[in-house]
């Protein structure tokens, strides 16, 4: 899972950036709105986190012609302004939720996972495939009731396709949710880290499909 910060405040910045790094996410992080825009408007993200007063360009414009170019990604609307008319105007340009400043940590990651198990179409934290389930709150991952231990960039990977399950997710695809902008992508690593999960799972869950990527599927389901 993949998430753009825009926030022109450098220390809260960082710190929506570290509690995502913490939680399993990779992140980019953008001070201004033409930054932000920009990154947005070129990178795939499963969540964007947007400061509604930034310099260059105000976060309003910035959602507005995101959506103009239909980027579709959930957003949410960061803003220190507490007059109802922002929060509407947020709303009416395209944000999927709002939060005010100042706010707690905790509740920014819970609507961040809100956000992208709506977007996935999922109701709960919890992802079930056969034995493996999957708490995206905790970030952790358990075999039949017995927690694997996996890394970063292996949860990534696993959490995505669980998310998805049931789809055929490609390796670009994966690729450019895996990573933040900063890092040396490397499309053929993904099969490491499927190998890699396999191995740990030792659960027949993923599928390989010649050609078009894997997907998450029930033992036995594959067609």
């Amino acid at each position: 899972m993949r998430v753009l910060v825009v926030e022109d405040d450098r220390d809260l910045n960082r710190q929506l950036c570290d509690a995502l790094k913490a939680g399993g996410y990779a992140v980019d992080a953008a001070f201004d709105g033409e930054e932000g825009h920009f990154l947005g408007d070129t990178e795939p993200y499963d969540v964007a986190i947007l400061d509604l007063g930034l310099p260059e360009l105000d976060g309003i414009s910035v959602l507005e012609r995101w959506r103009k170019n239909a980027r579709r990604m959930p957003v949410l609307v960061l803003t220190a302004r507490d007059r109802w008319s922002d929060k509407v105007a947020g709303i009416d340009a395209g944000a999927d939720d709002y939060v005010t400043k100042p706010f707690h940590m905790e509740e920014i990651m819970a609507r961040v996972r809100a956000l992208i198990r709506r977007a996935a179409g999922n109701a709960s934290n919890d992802y079930v495939c056969g034995p493996v389930e999957l708490d995206a709150r905790a970030s952790r991952v358990t075999v039949d009731g017995t927690l694997i231990k996996l890394t970063s960039h292996e949860y990534r990977v696993l959490a995505y396709l669980m998310m998805h399950q049931g789809r055929i997710v490609s390796r670009t695809e994966l690729t450019e949710h895996l990573y933040d902008q900063d890092f040396d992508r490397d499309s053929n690593t993904i099969e490491v880290f499927i190998g890699r999960l396999r191995k740990k799972l030792g659960a027949d869950i993923i599928e390989t499909v010649r050609g078009l990527g894997y997907r998450v599927s029930e033992p036995g389901a594959a067609d």
